[in-house]
């Protein structure tokens, strides 16, 4: 019997910049290190892998040295196949190790160059764990020729090629080996500039389409921004929020255009994808890192004011990781102010508002029924759960 062979291959720098407020780790790694940024990309591939362990004996995966993919496949016992070097240059001077099969600094060729082998191997599936340029570069190298699910671990997450969770990913994964699920689909590759994007514009492009699994209910939607029609609501619910404001409470005011319009209220300058500090109707901060939003709260009491990612419906764990675990608990769950237009929220066609913070203790707790502000005097009552 032939065993089933499994693509992995992981951007193990995706997702450093974001909670150290760079929005991404795109051409900016030396800076997320220097601001203290850890790898987060090995530990969510290893969630999705292990809900390939019933596999084990089954399969192969095929996957690059190091940590591209062959420290944790290894460290869960997974037969392993190593695909050949590619032309990247190990470093040294960003912090990271110079030793055969530790970290490196990774280039779009590395992984553009394990895609392209995998393809020639004719593996089954290719798992890559990382973000939206991250898809990018699976695209470049193999197009629509091969199936391939994401793990999500980037910063921004625009593109629907991506599971919702790793355990989702991980579950695609297994049932598409095991042929339970037979139907592809072409999902769009989607990203943006991100040096643009850290200077607050967001401008989203297409670059074509993946093959993935069609299995909806695994898989997160693409991003939606918020319409025209949409601002009077959030104006309205703005007002709500800065009426209720009280002295001496740390106002944590999260990225995103709805959001924004709490800061236009208290005619404060706001940073549209990062995080802002109000202290009795006073900026106290700006674009604030997790260190520095942990550093603002300390021993004061202080409220999380966020709003979903439309199409999608992540509060926490996508493009606002300064908020991270350490942050959230902080605050407390019965401090978190959701604002959304009622238009974004329908738009979830009755799906709940998700959760993916990267500690699955905290996304736990963070489940159940949270009120949802919808206008300056209309709230709903709305679930939230773990992806």
């Amino acid at each position: 019997m032939s065993l089933l062979k499994l693509g992995l291959i992981i951007n193990p720098v995706a997702g450093m910049g974001g909670a150290v407020g760079l929005k991404g780790t795109d051409g900016v790694l030396e800076e997320a290190l220097a601001r203290g940024a850890v790898p987060r990309a090995g530990a969510r591939a290893s969630r999705a892998l292990e809900v390939l362990l019933s596999l084990k004996k089954e399969m192969v995966i095929l996957t690059p040295a190091g940590d591209m993919g062959e420290v944790i496949v290894k460290e869960l016992g997974f037969g392993c196949q190593l695909l050949s070097p590619g032309n990247s240059k190990r470093i040294n001077d960003v912090g990271m190790k110079n030793e055969p099969g530790a970290s490196h600094s990774t280039t779009s060729e590395d992984t553009r160059h394990a895609a392209r082998e995998l393809m020639e191997t004719g593996v089954s599936l290719i798992l890559f764990v990382g973000g939206d340029g991250t898809a990018r570069d699976v695209y470049a190298a193999v197009g629509e020729k091969v199936s391939v699910v994401g793990v999500p671990a980037g910063v921004k997450i625009h593109s629907p090629v991506y599971a919702l969770s790793p355990e989702k990913a991980g579950e695609m994964a297994r049932r598409f080996l095991r042929r339970e699920i037979a139907q592809l689909k072409s999902e769009e590759v989607l990203d943006i500039d991100e040096a643009a994007y850290r200077r607050g514009s967001v401008s989203t492009r297409l670059y074509g389409y993946l093959r993935v699994p069609d299995e909806a209910r695994l898989m997160q939607g693409r991003k939606s921004g918020s319409s025209l029609a949409d601002e009077g609501a959030q104006k309205a619910i703005a007002l709500r929020v800065v009426d209720s404001m009280a002295p001496d409470v740390v106002y944590v005011i999260g990225p995103g255009s709805t959001t924004r319009q709490v800061m236009a209220a208290l005619d404060l300058p706001a940073t549209l994808l990062g995080v802002d500090l109000v202290l009795n109707r006073r900026l106290v901060g700006s674009d604030a890192t997790e260190k520095e939003i942990l550093t603002a709260i300390k021993g004061k009491e202080c409220r999380l004011v966020i709003t979903p990612i439309g199409g999608q419906g992540y509060i926490f764990g996508r493009g606002n990781q300064q908020l991270s675990p350490a942050v959230i608990r902080q605050a407390g769950r019965e401090h978190v102010t959701i604002m959304a237009a009622l238009t974004k929220i329908n738009a979830l066609g009755g799906k709940p508002l998700m959760v993916d913070t990267g500690d699955e203790s905290l996304d736990l707790e963070l489940e159940g029924y949270y009120k949802v502000m919808t206008g300056y005097k209309d709230s709903i009552m709305y679930s939230v759960k773990r992806s």
